[in-house]
């Protein structure tokens, strides 16, 4: 017998469905709840309201959890790459070697960006943010590639597997591209016979008559970095690809709208956040030590940035991960920078105080991944254009659910009207 809730209202009894996940998690269908009171359910931010069922990722905060498509991302992270990765959160599951080939295959044969396209990129100003560009260039796919990008579900999702791939692979073409651009440097082509990490590399740091040759501990970390961010559930830029989507928008335009949400300081500038503190503290003569005193004692000036998480409350698994990798890197680049001493500092006494272990603040993807980044030679001001990179497989997947839902329908929230009630209009001389 199907479980149901019971909600009072003037009297009158209503009883409401409950579903209930694979893993457990239960929720309480409202979407009657209109139709049948008069009422809606009013939850700002939509922080406990469910706006969809998904297969793609689960997420336990409460206990540190997160796996795709039932992998627990420790293993992912341990014995995956990014592609293989991709490819699991987009399709459901893990790749056949010939499917892996041929994926690969889709995504070096798409590296290359038009002509024209590069124009665009030159036509904004090297001081323009590079999320804007970024969300500018992908929007502006669907020009280059109309059979990709009908509007249309059922035509769309007939391309599909191209359209996701021109979507990963040019989107990390176009963040290269950016930060040639804004250093005055000529684009770089990529090579097909580079892997996914790789080809990043060369097409960011090779110099007109030399290539960059990556070291395998250098892009085995941007593998790693790419891969933790693959996707994490309904987050605000996941959810705005859902929303345009629901409308029928293509995967491109879609994207660029995910790209967009990320560019806010709250949800993609975690790690700028990071690297910005560990300047200010450093500018100040500061090892961390005051800093960690101060932001102690309740100091908005001194928070600590890159500790605790909104949805985890226990450690942040993808840290205890990258963490590691962090020090491996590090040790293995011989790196020496004031910046990442403090990071290191902070690290340790927050993880041995009382009083952030008791408030369960521990350092989460967003302390660590900016030190990498750091250490491996990409500048601040890219830092959210690399988020972007990594977290296009879980758009594409939210998309992909999206429209081949057949009782799907176009989001549109409710609301509760709070401004002037019905008042009649005086002409401008007679007021």
């Amino acid at each position: 017998m199907a479980k149901t809730a019971s909600l009072k209202l003037d009297g009158k009894e209503y009883p409401l469905p409950i579903i209930e996940g694979t893993e457990g998690e239960k929720a309480i269908d409202t979407r009657t709840l209109r139709a049948v009171s008069g009422h809606i359910a009013y939850d700002q931010g939509y922080g406990n309201t469910g706006s969809c069922e998904s297969q793609i990722t689960f997420l336990d905060g409460d206990e540190g959890i997160l796996r795709h498509r039932g992998y627990p991302i420790e293993q992912l992270a341990n014995q995956s790459d990014f592609v293989e990765t991709a490819y699991l959160v987009i399709y459901g599951e893990l790749p056949s070697p010939a499917q892996r080939k041929e994926f690969g295959m889709r995504l070096r044969n798409n590296a290359a960006v038009e002509v024209q396209m590069q124009k665009i990129l030159e036509g904004f100003p090297t001081t323009a943010s590079p999320m804007a560009m970024l969300s500018a260039l992908v929007s502006g796919l669907p020009a280059y590639h109309a059979d990709l990008a009908t509007n249309n579900f059922e035509q769309d999702l007939k391309n599909f597997d191209l359209a996701a791939a021109v979507a990963i692979s040019k989107i990390r073409t176009f963040v290269a591209m950016i930060y040639r651009y804004q250093k005055g440097l000529p684009f770089i082509f990529p090579k097909q016979e580079l892997p996914f990490c790789e080809n990043f590399l060369h097409m960011m740091f090779s110099e007109p008559y030399k290539d960059y040759i990556a070291m395998p501990e250098v892009a085995k970390a941007l593998n790693l970095v790419l891969l933790l961010h693959a996707d994490h559930e309904q987050n605000c830029s996941t959810s705005t690809v859902r929303m345009v989507g629901s409308s029928a928008a293509n995967l491109f335009a879609s994207i660029s709208a995910g790209i967009c949400a990320l560019s806010g300081p709250l949800h993609g500038g975690a790690n700028v956040a990071v690297m910005q503190m560990l300047q200010s503290i450093h500018d100040e003569g500061d090892d961390g030590t005051r800093f960690i005193a101060a932001a102690k004692s309740g100091s908005k000036s001194n928070r600590l940035m890159g500790f605790g998480h909104a949805v985890y409350k226990n450690f942040d698994p993808r840290a205890k991960i990258i963490g590691k990798a962090c020090d491996t890197v590090l040790k293995k680049l011989g790196i020496k920078d004031p910046l990442l001493n403090i990071a290191k500092n902070l690290e340790q006494a927050a993880l041995k105080d009382d009083y952030f272990v008791s408030r369960k603040l521990y350092p989460n993807v967003d302390f660590y991944s900016g030190i990498i980044m750091r250490a491996l030679g990409i500048p601040m001001n890219m830092f959210t254009t690399m988020f972007a990179i990594g977290r296009t497989p879980g758009y594409i997947a939210n998309w992909r659910e999206v429209a081949a839902n057949p009782k799907g329908r176009i989001y549109r929230p409710r609301q509760i009207y709070v401004g002037p009630t019905k008042r009649d209009y005086v002409a401008i001389g007679k007021r």
